[in-house]
């Protein structure tokens, strides 16, 4: 898997991701698991033509000593379908920009 991954949290930065996960994404059902919408005028031509699929989202895992996000754009209607793929340049740049804004909100220093 393909992630932007931020490690070596100290615990009160756990709890700092956590809380601000918990407000600003979709919580899942496995756990430590977090759904974020990307924005609809990122999605690439075939997502854009795949409606039923839509929205798409990309997952951020978090545990006590990390936080990963996923490059994968996935749809969280289907499991699989070809409008599911890794982010291109600018999903990704979202991403990224995603994880370094949340950091530098909560003030936390890598």
């Amino acid at each position: 898997m393909k992630q932007y991954v931020i490690d070596q949290l100290r615990e009160s930065d756990y709890d700092s991701i956590l809380g601000f996960l918990q407000k600003n994404a979709e919580a899942s059902e496995f756990g430590d698991v977090f759904w974020v919408k990307l924005p609809a005028q990122l999605y690439n031509e075939i997502q854009r033509e795949h409606e039923k699929c839509q929205p798409f989202c990309f997952a951020v895992n978090i545990s006590p000593a990390q936080a990963a996000f996923e490059m994968l754009v996935r749809s969280r209607q289907l499991l699989r379908c070809n409008c599911i793929a890794y982010a291109d340049s600018r999903q990704k740049d979202f991403i990224i920009d995603y994880a370094d804004r949340m950091l530098e909100e909560l003030k936390i220093k890598i």
